[in-house]
């Protein structure tokens, strides 16, 4: 079974090495460089073994891209807490969603309305549209990119025709096909950042509730998300256009 592995950042300028990538799974770091393969430069480190390989990296890689930790310990915040971001933002906040379904919305009027007859609910006055309502007229950007699988679950489909919702508070709601995401290495992770600056990642169980909002604010993890965000941004299309190539929401 092939590694999950997360890209954390480069110092090159054109996209090549070297890099430093993650394992989700077991915390290892994997260091892309050029290879040392001079015999008298080989000889020279120490417990090299026969299957061992090694590579050169600028130090400020590491200094920039490596861990700073040697066990990550995540900052979690409470829903009050992420909450208040929203009230709080100084120029945007823009979230990524890649998940095939959401508890929290199977559980809501508008979602019930949407399967019974096609068409979600939805409330303009609501303590959520109001807020975003208000910090969009106030010339705030806020924006998401939806991940949507071929063919698209109920939840996803769902959520294509909330984006009427969402638009209507000043939201920028773009969608994006998940093999396109695949291919641009989009991250499988819901995320928000908030001035470019603060990152909440959303966790979430097996059955779609929401666990807890991990919150970072170190700069190079900051930019990794920045770099998906700009990514995903590109590629996306705007929720309109992308529902019009679907049928059933034409």
């Amino acid at each position: 079974m092939p590694r999950r592995l997360r890209f954390n950042g480069t110092d090159s300028m054109n996209g090549a090495c070297p890099a430093v990538h993650e394992d989700l799974d077991t915390g290892e770091i994997i260091v892309q460089g050029a290879p040392v393969t001079g015999p008298e430069d080989i000889a020279q480190l120490q417990h090299f073994g026969a299957g061992d390989a090694a590579v050169v990296v600028p130090r400020e890689l590491l200094v920039n891209h490596g861990p700073k930790e040697v066990e990550r310990t995540p900052k979690l915040i409470t829903s009050k807490e992420f909450g208040k971001l929203f009230e709080t933002f100084e120029h945007s906040a823009w979230h990524l969603e890649t998940r095939r379904g959401y508890a929290s919305d199977r559980a809501d009027d508008s979602y019930r309305a949407f399967v019974e007859t096609g068409s979600a609910s939805w409330d303009l006055d609501s303590a959520w549209s109001t807020n975003i309502r208000r910090q969009t007229e106030a010339g705030k950007y806020v924006g998401r990119v939806r991940v949507v699988d071929d063919p698209p679950t109920q939840g996803q489909l769902f959520l294509l025709d909330y984006a009427k919702c969402n638009a209507a508070t000043g939201e920028d709601v773009r969608s994006l096909w998940r093999s396109d995401a695949d291919r641009a290495r989009l991250p499988a992770e819901d995320f928000w950042i908030f001035d470019s600056r603060v990152v909440a990642v959303l966790h979430f169980d097996d059955a779609d509730n929401l666990l807890d909002f991990e919150v970072i604010t170190e700069p190079a993890e900051v930019l990794r998300y920045v770099q998906v965000r700009d990514a995903a941004l590109h590629h996306a299309v705007p929720y309109d256009r992308f529902a019009a190539q679907l049928p059933s929401l034409d």
